[in-house]
């Protein structure tokens, strides 16, 4: 995102660059362009990123339904007395609280309490009117939200291993950036301050976790390395 609030700032001060040399031409801010959409696809192409939403969505909408067995079995155990056993104590109230946290960890860990705690009670319970189907239901959720989670952790992985093939492109994009960089402070360091943030790294992260933050996500903190600084450069 770097490379886009830059690119912008380049475009708004095309008239100074070129008067300071001809090399920031049209050509230029098209192919530095260019190369920050390519580096955004490598980083997160749009496919991967509808799919990763997809298996988010799935997962929520797994943990949702999960409320009422839960009501369901709390119910259950409201009804028996005689086990001396809460429905905190099988782990239905920490798992009611995971899934209202979005929690995906401790969901899973609560699933697997709830399964192992309820199968232990479950003749008790079954006289009671708790069905098998009740049961699987958790049992089910559990290894759906487990898959899901696992096909995440593969696309991250995949596209881990192909951004560190295509480290050259990274710094290809980041040695344009540094250069455009350069050249504005040179331009604005002793005119103007406002225009000077602009093309000062420090402040760009700042607008970067600013702009993040407003719409809702969260934004990695860059490093201070050079290595781990190219991966913003977008």
């Amino acid at each position: 995102m770097i490379g886009r609030f830059v690119s912008a700032s380049l475009k708004r001060d095309a008239a100074e660059f070129t008067a300071f040399s001809p090399t920031f031409n049209d050509v230029y801010i098209a192919a530095f362009d260019s190369k920050i959409a390519s580096v955004i696809d490598l980083i997160e192409p749009q496919s991967e990123t509808i799919e990763r939403k997809q298996i988010t969505e799935r997962i929520y909408e797994t943990m949702g339904g999960l409320i009422d067995p839960i009501n369901r079995i709390t119910g259950y155990m409201t009804l028996a007395k005689d086990l001396k056993v809460s429905p905190a104590d099988i782990g239905l109230t920490s798992l009611r609280k995971a899934i209202n946290a979005g929690d995906v960890e401790k969901v899973l860990d609560g699933l697997h309490l709830v399964t192992v705690n309820v199968n232990k009670y479950k003749e008790p319970l079954i006289a009671l009117g708790l069905t098998e189907s009740l049961i699987t239901r958790f049992t089910n959720a559990s290894t759906s939200i487990a898959d899901d989670k696992q096909k995440q952790n593969e696309i991250l992985s995949n596209r881990r291993s192909i951004v560190q093939n295509n480290v050259n492109q990274l710094n290809d994009l980041w040695n344009t950036l540094s250069e455009i960089l350069s050249i504005g402070k040179i331009l604005y360091k002793a005119s103007d301050a406002a225009k000077l943030q602009d093309y000062t790294f420090s402040s760009l992260k700042k607008q970067v976790n600013g702009a993040s933050r407003s719409a809702g996500s969260v934004s990695a903190k860059p490093a201070s390395t050079e290595k781990e600084s190219k991966g913003k450069a977008e």
